[in-house]
């Protein structure tokens, strides 16, 4: 991450955190660069509050009856997230973390059908703690937070900055054009 995240630091390692999903809350809704961020914004929110409440269910029990139907709404939620971030512009899609945060939520949601299915249908118990629960629903959630950071300081140079390209010498010039024709091969 660079210096302009938006995410506070860490006074002990300097590094962008979040702790709670309090501050996620407060991340995504200080996130709106455009009308694509607070949309994506506002279905994380979604999604982080079904996670919380599951999390909060799971430590309470793991009884298949109270929980299961949680996980399958949740299925649900991220499925019209997932849509939301497919059909976002090519701004976002340019970016590495856009692929990542796919991957992540399909993770997601695989593990959810696995952990619904562990045990068979007639046992009483997910067989699901609520620390795995919490580190797949952390991990998925900080892909999409980091996603969304690099977009908004993506939006925030963009009429900052100009191509590097132009003040590089010819032979540095030709070395990027080189190095980038051997990638497409």
């Amino acid at each position: 991450m660079t210096r302009n995240s938006r995410l506070s630091l860490d006074p002990s390692t300097n590094l962008p955190s979040i702790n709670s999903f309090g501050e996620l809350s407060n991340f995504l809704r200080s996130s709106v660069a455009d009308e694509d961020s607070r949309l994506l914004s506002d279905s994380m929110s979604q999604l982080a509050a079904h996670v919380e409440a599951i999390i909060t269910a799971l430590r309470l029990n793991q009884l298949r009856t109270a929980v299961a139907p949680m996980l399958v709404d949740l299925l649900t939620v991220i499925r019209g997230h997932r849509n939301l971030v497919v059909n976002l512009g090519l701004p976002w899609r340019g970016l590495y973390e856009y692929a990542a945060y796919l991957q992540a939520l399909n993770n997601f949601r695989v593990l959810i059908g696995q952990w619904l299915l562990d045990g068979g249908p007639r046992s009483l118990h997910l067989l699901l703690t609520p620390e795995d629960f919490e580190l797949v629903a952390w991990r998925t959630l900080g892909e999409g937070m980091l996603m969304i950071d690099m977009y908004e300081q993506w939006i925030s140079r963009e009429g900052n900055e100009h191509s590097a390209l132009g003040t590089l010498s010819e032979p540095q010039v030709e070395r990027a054009v080189q190095w980038w024709k051997k990638l497409r091969l």
